[in-house]
């Protein structure tokens, strides 16, 4: 918990939302993060962490933070040889080539900015300091969706 102590932005990665919601429950990290993204603190939350941060993550063994209004559903496009890449435009970006492994699906957006679309569905969504998304920006060689989360907090 001290870790997070000073910092303006956190990512919370891919993985097994079941895992990480479980892990950051015990190290008391889950309450931290909620108080500081109250606070003001800029996160990104990409696959599981768009789950953890969701208000509802459609799943009664994961509590969602409630910090972005999107209510969310794991594993929606498939088992891990469902994943794929598909090129979405992303406001402020342009073209991204997204990486989807195992990725929820945005249900709903509620007051949140959808900035991305795959298929009609959003995959990239924003509210005021709260980014998730549903696919992998860290397994292409473009670092706009970084970029994107760095500018909202450098301003």
């Amino acid at each position: 918990v001290n870790d997070l102590a000073g910092i303006s932005g956190l990512i919370i990665p891919g993985g097994e939302s079941t895992v990480i919601y479980m892990l950051l429950k015990k190290s008391g990290m889950y309450e931290k993060i909620v108080e500081m993204a109250h606070s003001g603190l800029h996160i990104m939350g990409t696959c599981a962490g768009a789950i953890l941060v969701s208000r509802d993550t459609g799943d009664k063994q994961v509590e969602g933070m409630n910090l972005i209004d999107i209510s969310i559903k794991r594993n929606a496009y498939g088992r891990q040889i469902n994943s794929f890449i598909q090129k979405i435009n992303i406001s402020g970006i342009g073209n991204f080539d997204a990486v989807f492994i195992r990725a929820p699906e945005i249900e709903s957006t509620g007051n949140s900015e959808v900035l991305g679309l795959e298929n009609g569905k959003p995959v990239i969504v924003r509210e005021g300091n709260i980014m998730a998304l549903t696919f992998h920006p860290e397994l292409t060689g473009n670092t706009g969706v970084h970029e994107l989360f760095v500018s909202g907090i450098t301003g």
